[in-house]
């Protein structure tokens, strides 16, 4: 695809990769459920504010405003959104539900430790389905494809703590353990580079014709 910034996205994904492996290793070394203690810590009524709504970023309505701005500003790249949706939610919800199906998430993983779990009030916790963080993939799905259709050096670490930080709420709300996220930033990584490739298979057909 001419013009699109690939260094940024080549970029955007080393630093995703590199991040999930150094979650999954301390994941492993630590134990998934003290490092998910450790990131639950209650940062207070202004972390919990701030990280109750911030989630919503890799919520699927997000999804939905970010495909209808694709689809004004830049039309010929529908293909590349619409894959991206199917794909980040085929594979997330195979994972869920065909590959991993003892899932539990922290409230339910962890019975006898469940007084050291942080909640956020007004927040429904779900039980199962852990693996991977659905809002982590499209955080990060999203956040590489900007980096390839916004030409700007500062999507590349800007994306990435707004993307980082979807994948955080999800542990300090008790939702995933951050194993979960790093599975999450995996399936985003595969995600986009599936869109890119479905995107260039449509643009060499057009311009056959």
């Amino acid at each position: 695809m001419q013009g699109n910034n690939y260094l940024s996205y080549y970029k955007g994904n080393i630093i995703s990769l590199f991040t999930a492996i150094i979650i999954a290793g301390l994941s492993i070394m630590m134990g998934k459920n003290n490092f998910f203690l450790l990131l639950n810590k209650d940062l207070g009524s202004s972390g919990d504010l701030i990280f109750k709504y911030t989630t919503y970023l890799g919520d699927g309505i997000v999804w939905v405003v970010f495909a209808g701005c694709i689809f004004i500003f830049n039309r010929k790249k529908w293909l590349l959104t619409l894959t991206a949706i199917v794909v980040s939610t085929i594979i997330t919800h195979y994972i869920k539900g065909h590959l991993i199906t003892v899932n539990p998430r922290p409230i339910s993983a962890m019975p006898l430790l469940s007084n050291l779990i942080h909640t956020i009030n007004g927040v429904e916790l779900s039980y199962s389905g852990s693996f991977p963080s659905g809002h982590t993939t499209q955080a990060f799905t999203m956040y590489l494809l900007l980096c390839i259709l916004v030409n700007k050096k500062w999507m590349v670490w800007i994306g990435f703590f707004l993307a980082l930080l979807v994948g955080y709420t999800r542990v300090y709300q008790a939702q995933h353990f951050p194993i979960d996220v790093a599975g999450g930033i995996v399936v985003g990584i595969i995600t986009a580079w599936i869109s890119l490739k479905a995107q260039s298979w449509m643009e060499k057909k057009w311009q056959a014709k």
